[in-house]
């Protein structure tokens, strides 16, 4: 196997498969701008189980959905926190939920933190896992997009909201190392009793995010697929929603109309009942001394006031009913207005995905014949961290480039299925590892069990790896199979940071004190201390 060092800038494999087309590297994220979240993508020192990962934001959702049409509070400030931030009596903007990353907050990858918010979704709104998960991955773009933009969410959302945001923490960074103790991720929520519009999917998916979403990899063909899944349903929901507030709001015209006639019909009553009263009246006048004279007209005004208050009772239940049917039909507008919002958007999104579908297959098909070769890039120039790269070796452009991007030493050696490399960071739960990158995704597929010095250089000798590997007591070189499996430790502690050099007489390190020692290239014994000894003997 060939060793690939620091001697080029550009290391270069052959390659016959082909990738999607270039997204930019560290490009500052803004709207309208490419979106692409930085990730911590070394190997761990400790792992957390999908089913961990998602429990802290079903226990979340599951605390919030005991009472979603009420504002509370749920989580833990340090790490996971939610705000339910309702106000029902505001109904002009917008509620939301905001899942606050606290300072001790351990997530340092998108997909885990996107399985967090819809594993709160599906508790909190009874969602589904997949429209859980679509909903989530525009909920975070929708942030990194509107990160620290509170004029934008000021124009959409109730106070109780804005009280709960600050300028310099609103949305979602995209790089993994400022979520902790930085984040206020916003969740617009359009109906809080839950369901499949709890979330406003038209606010997470607008042009900016759609626009942010299509300029990366793949243009994100697919969520954007499901999120025009999402609102078609939505808007079938509110059509059926429409059509029965429409057919309530005919039969309560109906009841008012009815309302309406019996108030003429009692008007008339007092109509009547004034002309007797007043006929009565006429009668006592002219006749003083008539006792039932005087007494009819009494009985005759008393049947006028019990016309008038059934008329006003009247009046007062016509005008509840026709309230009643105006709101019904209110209601159906409403829903009929979503329906064709939704709808609207829909059609308007597929169009353009078809568009970028043909786009993509292009890309694909102009990718197919190319030639291709893989290389190291420089991923920090800080740390001197790299990540590999996949380019076209007719022009140069980048198809592809790994998602690791925490490469030691510049130095990656090509295996069989893939390449292996030191990688990693041993802070947090990130940890320094010997790992084999594959070739295709240019994702860790597996990894030493071992922790390496920070430090820590590789040397590949026929199919073998050598590192340093950190212990409590110090540190050892290592030789690694294929399988990235140990295989022999050197019994002398070594410098962290020392060379492992080939030579004719074995592996040349510095030990733990500065001083050269030459190893066995079988067992990792010292030859040199040995050749000490038998000089003393003679």
């Amino acid at each position: 196997m060939k060793r690939f060092g620091l001697s080029a800038l550009v290391l270069l494999f052959a390659a016959a498969s082909f990738f999607a087309a270039q997204v930019d590297e560290d490009e500052l994220k803004s709207v309208g701008q490419t979106i692409e979240f930085e990730n911590y993508t070394g190997p761990h020192a400790r792992v957390d189980t999908l089913e961990a990962i998602k429990g802290i934001g079903s226990s979340l959702g599951k605390e919030i959905g005991r009472d979603s049409e009420k504002a509370a509070n749920a989580g833990n400030q340090a790490k996971y926190y939610v705000i339910h931030a309702i106000d029902p009596d505001a109904k002009e903007k917008l509620d939301a939920d905001i899942l606050i990353l606290g300072a001790s907050a351990e997530v340092d990858h998108i997909r885990n933190l996107r399985h967090i918010i819809a594993s709160y979704l599906s508790a909190a709104y009874s969602y589904s896992e997949a429209d859980a998960e679509t909903i989530a991955t525009f909920v975070t773009v929708y942030n990194a997009v509107y990160r620290k933009n509170l004029d934008a969410f000021k124009a959409k959302y109730k106070d109780i909201v804005l009280n709960n945001l600050s300028a310099e923490k609103c949305g979602l960074s995209t790089k993994w190392s400022e979520w902790p103790g930085a984040s206020q991720i916003v969740i617009p929520v359009s109906d809080s009793s839950g369901g499949l519009s709890a979330v406003d999917t038209s606010v997470i998916s607008d042009k900016e995010v759609v626009n942010s979403m299509k300029e990366e990899d793949g243009k994100n063909i697919d969520d954007r697929k499901q999120m025009v899944d999402i609102k078609e349903r939505e808007a079938e929901k509110a059509s059926e929603k429409a059509q029965e507030a429409q057919k309530q709001a005919t039969e309560k015209q109906k009841a008012a109309d009815a309302e309406k006639k019996n108030v003429e019909q009692k008007k008339q009553e007092t109509k009547e009942a004034q002309k007797k009263a007043d006929e009565a009246q006429k009668k006592a006048d002219e006749n003083p001394q008539d006792k039932k004279a005087q007494e009819e007209a009494k009985e005759a005004q008393k049947a006028v006031e019990e016309a008038k208050e059934e008329e006003a009772a009247a009046e007062e239940k016509a005008q509840e009913s026709q309230q009643e049917a105006d709101e019904a039909k209110k209601e159906a507008e409403q829903e009929q207005a979503v329906a064709d919002k939704k709808t609207a958007e829909a059609q308007e999104e597929r169009k353009e995905i078809a568009k970028d579908q043909a786009v993509v297959a292009a890309q694909e098909k102009a990718q197919e014949s190319a030639p291709s070769v893989y290389g190291l890039k420089l991923s920090d120039e800080k740390s001197l961290n790299s990540q590999i790269v996949k380019v076209n070796a007719a022009n140069g452009s980048v198809l592809k480039q790994s998602p690791v991007k925490v490469i030691k030493g510049r130095t990656m050696s090509q295996a069989s299925d893939g390449f292996v490399a030191v990688a990693g960071e041993n802070s947090g739960k990130g940890a320094v590892k010997l790992v084999l990158i594959d070739k295709d995704s240019l994702e860790i597929i597996k990894e030493s069990e071992e922790i390496l010095s920070d430090n820590s250089v590789l040397l590949e000798d026929g199919g073998s790896y050598l590192v340093v590997v950190k212990e409590k007591d110090g540190c050892f070189v290592g030789k690694y199979g294929p399988d990235l499996k140990l295989q022999v430790k050197s019994p002398v502690s070594v410098n962290p940071s020392s060379p492992i050099v080939k030579t004719s007489a074995g592996y040349m390190v510095t030990d733990a004190r500065g001083n050269p020692q030459i190893l066995n290239m079988g067992d990792l014994t010292i030859l040199s201390a040995q050749g000490a000894a038998k000089s003393n003997e003679r």
